[in-house]
């Protein structure tokens, strides 16, 4: 396309050489704006409601979240300085320092496009995997992050060298004597990155799970990984943000495993004074035999804490919310000064955590209710006068 005829007209109506150039310039910039709004209403109006309509009716899910609104908004974008670089050379060839400095002006701005057009492909990605098993097992927002920053580094060379008209390759050479000095800057960055491709690796965190840390103050779910923050919801509903590289190079604790497994231990002790352990007496044989917690063959000197320990092991293993499939035992530990500790060490069959409070719960007060049937006593560390201990007051 030439403005030939334009400028013919215009010079045979006795117009200025150089009015002639400025008007020509003018005309192409009302020409090619109308062009351009002309061709972002087509596209937003028609083309767009099509292809979203297309894509509905098609069974694979990809394509619903590709041609969303935004991509497709930003690939019209794209269109803007491709235009403007069709026609820019018929229009301002009289101007050649203008048609440079334009036509760079127009690089930049379709690079810059380019680059949003494909983070937001990326971003397209992380949705479509975010339903996707495999973003369960791995933090993938970190990585997602990782190809965004090369892409936005990449253009950002491609822009440099646009701008001061120099070759790409001369541009990283000088990135490369620069290592260093990049390497501080983006030192977070690039130890985030390598903690997370660990983590990732290593399967130590996926979001979702329950971790504590208590150098950090965390205790909570997993909610966020990113290239260069972990965030996790406490309990208590605050926000923990750690570093990625803290969760690599120091201890922390991931209750995924119990999650996984669908229990949750519980280990409790109850201190048992010293002084009411001893040998059954005849009458607490027959009543044991009678209701089936002794053997009738039992030893004649069977100590009333065995009969105990057995008593409370057949009663988890009974219980219909204990785990019967994982470690359960009843055991005496070293004794203190404060009795014989008496150690319930078993499995709820769930790990939600009300209903895992309510079973330990329930087991213990079963527990210390049925103790002085055997004839045994809690430890209990008391206020007052002995006198009060050894004459309790009685309620009528």
């Amino acid at each position: 396309m030439e403005f030939n005829l334009f400028h013919n007209l215009l010079a045979k109506w006795g117009v200025g050489e150089r009015l002639i150039n400025e008007l020509e310039l003018l005309f192409f910039a009302v020409a090619v704006t109308l062009l351009i709004l002309l061709v972002n209403l087509i596209c937003r109006k028609v083309i767009i409601p099509i292809v979203k309509r297309l894509v509905r009716k098609t069974r694979n899910k990809f394509d619903d979240i590709l041609f969303d609104e935004k991509f497709l908004k930003n690939l019209v974008k794209t269109l803007t300085p491709i235009i403007i670089l069709i026609f820019l050379p018929y229009a301002v060839d009289s101007f050649p320092v203008l048609l440079e400095a334009l036509r760079r002006l127009a690089l930049v701005w379709l690079t810059i496009s380019i680059t949003i057009l494909i983070c937001s492909f990326f971003n397209v990605v992380y949705t479509f995997l975010s339903a996707k098993d495999v973003a369960q097992r791995h933090p993938l927002k970190g990585f997602i992050q990782m190809f965004k920053i090369i892409v936005v580094c990449i253009g950002l060379i491609v822009i440099t060298s646009i701008l001061i008209n120099k070759n790409p390759g001369t541009i990283l050479a000088a990135l490369g004597a620069s290592a260093a000095v990049l390497m501080l800057v983006f030192k977070d960055t690039i130890v985030g990155l390598v903690a997370g491709i660990q983590l990732s690796a290593n399967d130590m965190l996926r979001p979702g799970d329950w971790i504590t840390m208590p150098k950090y103050g965390a205790d909570g779910d997993v909610i966020d990984v990113s290239l260069t923050t972990v965030k996790v919801q406490n309990f208590d509903k605050t926000i923990t943000t750690i570093p990625p590289y803290a969760l690599v190079s120091d201890s922390f604790q991931n209750w995924r495993g119990m999650k996984e497994t669908g229990a949750r231990r519980v280990k409790r002790d109850i201190p048992i004074d010293m002084r009411s352990v001893g040998f059954l007496t005849n009458e607490q044989r027959a009543d044991f035999i009678s209701k089936g917690w002794l053997a009738a063959d039992a030893p004649e000197d069977t100590v009333n804490l065995k009969v105990f320990r057995s008593y409370l092991e057949d009663y988890l293993r009974n219980h219909s919310r204990v785990h019967q499939g994982l470690t359960l035992l009843v055991r005496e530990l070293q004794p203190t000064s404060e009795g014989i500790p008496l150690e319930l060490y078993f499995f709820s069959n769930t790990t939600v955590w009300a209903e895992y409070e309510s079973i330990q719960s329930e087991v213990m007060e079963h527990v210390l209710s049925v103790m002085p049937k055997f004839g045994l006593r809690a430890f209990q560390r008391n206020s007052g006068s002995l006198s009060s201990l050894e004459n309790p007051i009685k309620y009528s």
